[in-house]
């Protein structure tokens, strides 16, 4: 079964082994549990959907990963006895650009948004684009947070949180933070919708 998993970006596994070891992931790297799984306590863990991998990511950098032998499954993750990685790559940029991408949806989802949150989302692609700088971007999230606290109707309200949230940092270890965030408001079809938008934004990342 493939399914994705983020990893820190120092690219080290996040919990030690059963030897205490933490190995640096590589492509073709095969990792085995011995142990009895339990899933978020022991287990070689992933999600089906990189939209439900997105939440647990302790960084930036997706790996595809190819699940086998003994498989535990949760709602929105899974824990296996063996598993290898097919391919990983920085996703920095897409995460940023997704947050930014769903974060305009929920704008578009009220009448009249606040030009800030507005404005936030449009300097977040500038930056990426380093048609900004670092501080003309700060003070476009100092905006965007200040419109989302101001916001009248909980539609509104939502609008501008995932507005500040996808401007939320520009840190590489904070961009599958942002957008998580970001895409926290949408109902479950929705979701469905971003998770397949995300999926093909994040194979093409994958090395020919």
């Amino acid at each position: 079964m493939q399914a994705w998993h983020f990893i820190a970006d120092d690219r080290k596994l996040a919990y030690p082994q059963a030897d205490g070891s933490r190995p640096v992931i590589t492509p073709g790297l095969v990792l085995t549990e011995e142990r009895p799984l339990s899933l978020c306590h022991v287990g070689l863990h992933a999600s089906v959907r990189a939209i439900d991998a997105m939440q647990y990511a302790q960084g930036a950098v997706i790996c595809r990963v190819e699940c086998e032998g003994e498989i535990v499954h949760g709602d929105d993750k899974l824990c296996c006895s063996r598993r290898t990685v097919l391919w990983m790559a920085d996703a920095t940029r897409v995460l940023h650009l997704f947050a930014c991408d769903v974060a305009e949806e929920a704008l578009a989802l009220v009448g009249n948004p606040d030009p800030r949150s507005v404005a936030a989302i449009a300097a977040k692609r500038d930056w990426l684009d380093g048609k900004i700088d670092d501080a003309q971007f700060d003070a476009a999230w100092d905006a965007a947070r200040a419109a989302a606290s101001y916001a009248a109707s909980d539609a509104a309200w939502d609008a501008a949180r995932a507005a500040a949230r996808a401007a939320a940092s520009y840190a590489a270890s904070d961009a599958a933070w942002a957008a998580a965030w970001a895409a926290a408001w949408a109902a479950s079809a929705a979701r469905a919708s971003q998770n397949t938008r995300l999926e093909r934004m994040l194979s093409e990342l994958e090395p020919s």
